[in-house]
């Protein structure tokens, strides 16, 4: 043995590609014994499980001391039927941005690009970063929405992923359908733009397509949902893809084995065959969404287009300011320091605590 073993002073050499990746940061909760009674930081939905759901994964519980189905058979067939796509087109994971950074390790390494939107969803440089990939981050236009010009002028020979997040967390605005068909026309056939629809079930602008519709005949086209925001299911990460099978198929080679549990898997089914539950809820929230947002305009804001489930102030330097005033009234919300602030649609009596404060922050 080696005199300087067990003492020496290097350490195991990572990959440099970590060095300097940002860290996600969640949600604040809300602090335990103090005042602060609503969380509006986390784009949580504010409904307990739908009808069948709990009891899904109750009985899905009393067998955990067994592997999950790796192939997420009953899911996979359950969601080609209700988006009417072959099941060889479906990919699950750990919530959408699991399979986001499936996509990641399936087209993207050191020397390739990946563009999207900035300000959009903080995962995305993470999982770039991790890659070993770089990023090409594209400024919103001034009305927080993608400048979809922009980024297709960012294209090079080194670009292989596009993200569009759509609606787009956190300023809430969506790309209508005319823009986004002529931006997907002009990006090359060999680059993967991946529609990322996490709150999909929120939209109600008819102008805003339906990325599922947009992939049928696009082959370098897929499509990100999730079970996390207007399901319910946030706390059981479950979210899927649905991509040609080249694409579909890279995913299941890349994702982590067994990572979706028979608990989310059977949670999922049972939610999607509570769709008019759901859809009842989705709509109590849209409405409160607008209730919101209208209340927010009459006060003096100037509120983007929401189309999620969630509002956004631009406020600067003054971003920290507002969140820590919003917690001092009982509400906490999720604040980009030196921008502005993500404010989720929670519990009729949360959103009007939220439009106080708004109301005597402004005064």
């Amino acid at each position: 043995m080696s005199e300087t073993s067990g003492t020496s002073a290097s350490t195991p050499k990572l990959r440099a590609e970590l060095d300097g990746v940002p860290t996600y940061k969640p949600g604040k909760p809300a602090a335990a014994g103090g005042p602060v009674a609503f969380k509006l930081s986390s784009n949580e939905n504010p409904y307990p499980p739908l009808p069948g759901v709990m009891e899904s994964a109750l009985a899905a519980a009393a067998n955990f001391n067994r592997y999950p189905d790796m192939a997420c058979t009953a899911l996979s067939a359950e969601l080609a039927d209700r988006f009417g796509v072959p099941v060889s087109h479906i990919a699950t994971g750990t919530g959408s941005v699991g399979v986001a950074q499936s996509l990641l390790q399936a087209t993207s390494g050191p020397g390739d690009e990946v563009i999207y939107a900035w300000r959009s969803f903080e995962a995305y440089p993470i999982i770039t970063q991790i890659s070993g990939a770089t990023s090409v981050q594209v400024p919103l236009k001034d009305d927080e929405t993608h400048d979809l010009d922009a980024m297709a002028e960012a294209i090079t020979e080194r670009t292989r992923l596009i993200f569009v997040c759509n609606p787009n967390n956190p300023t809430g605005t969506a790309v209508r359908r005319a823009e986004l068909e002529r931006f997907l026309d002009q990006v090359p056939s060999d680059v993967l733009v991946v529609i990322d629809e996490a709150y999909k079930e929120f939209v109600r602008d008819i102008d805003i397509p339906d990325g599922v519709e947009l992939y049928r005949d696009r082959p370098n086209v897929a499509v990100l949902r999730t079970f996390s925001k207007a399901y319910g299911l946030a706390g059981l990460r479950v979210g899927f893809a649905i991509a040609h099978e080249p694409v579909a198929a890279a995913l299941r080679k890349t994702a982590v084995p067994f990572g979706v549990s028979q608990v989310a898997q059977d949670a999922a089914v049972a939610s999607l065959r509570a769709e008019d539950e759901l859809l009842g809820r989705v709509g109590s929230l849209v409405a409160e969404r607008e209730r919101v947002r209208a209340g927010l305009v009459a006060q003096g804001w100037t509120v983007p287009d929401a189309q999620a489930n969630f509002v956004w102030l631009r406020l600067g330097e003054r971003t920290m300011e507002f969140a820590a005033e919003c917690e001092r009234h009982g509400v906490v919300v999720r604040p980009f320091a030196g921008e502005g602030v993500r404010v989720t649609i929670g519990e009729t009596e949360a959103n009007d605590l939220f439009l106080k404060v708004t109301e005597g922050f402004r005064k």
